[in-house]
């Protein structure tokens, strides 16, 4: 396994949205756990805005499920969907904004219990990761030594970045004038994006800000 790169700290994640979502195409995730650490590189990633999103969680304000949406930046925002799925996101821009990123796609690089898991997909990544709501809330930037998942840059060694792609949001036709903002970034090479259907691959057009 080749080692991850330096933490990601707080200034990473104290920008836009957009901006945050494209650069962590490439960095990894770590998760510790009893066992051990699992680890997996993003591949995958939509921007969500603030308040003024119709498709990001703020704009509901300050309610026992956002509350971990609107801290500092660099904390994780972990909510439940569809009775099923166990999201992860990571907040950015500034303490009350409700930007943030969610983490939609990993290729699993190590850890044990990953065996045959697959990380395309929001639900499937934090199921592999084993990321779930007890992590809500935490310092993801490797200021805490202690924090049990934490964000890096680039494994030591890897050459050259990563070409990325963009489009659409996935099922976010509801969000008005933005549904089709280029907000969804992801590896353009890797097989471990998800999926989602022809028609919602590339369709994003200019981002109005």
């Amino acid at each position: 396994m080749q080692l991850e790169g330096a933490a990601l700290g707080r200034s990473f994640f104290a920008r836009d949205a957009r901006i945050v979502g494209r650069a962590l195409i490439g960095t990894r995730i770590r998760v510790l756990h009893e066992g051990g650490a699992r680890v997996g590189r993003i591949v995958e990633t939509e921007a969500y805005r603030g308040p003024g999103d119709l498709a990001c969680h703020a704009r509901f304000g300050v309610t026992k499920r956002t509350r971990s949406l609107f801290l500092g930046p660099g904390h994780a925002y972990v909510y439940f969907i569809y009775g099923m799925h166990e999201c992860f996101n990571v907040t950015c821009l500034r303490e009350g904004a409700g930007h943030a990123v969610l983490v939609r796609g990993v290729e699993l690089v190590s850890g044990p219990g990953t065996e045959g898991l697959r990380g395309d997909g929001p639900g499937r990544l934090t199921r592999a990761l084993g990321v779930d709501r007890r992590h809500d809330g935490v310092d993801v930037t490797g200021e805490d030594p202690l924090s049990p998942v934490s964000l890096y840059a680039r494994a030591a060694g890897v050459a050259g970045r990563p070409k990325i792609g963009t489009s659409a949001r996935v099922g976010v036709g509801y969000a008005g004038e933005i549904a089709d903002a280029p907000w969804r970034f992801f590896d353009a090479e890797s097989r471990h994006v998800s999926r989602p259907s022809a028609k919602v691959i590339g369709r994003g057009k200019p981002a109005k800000t």
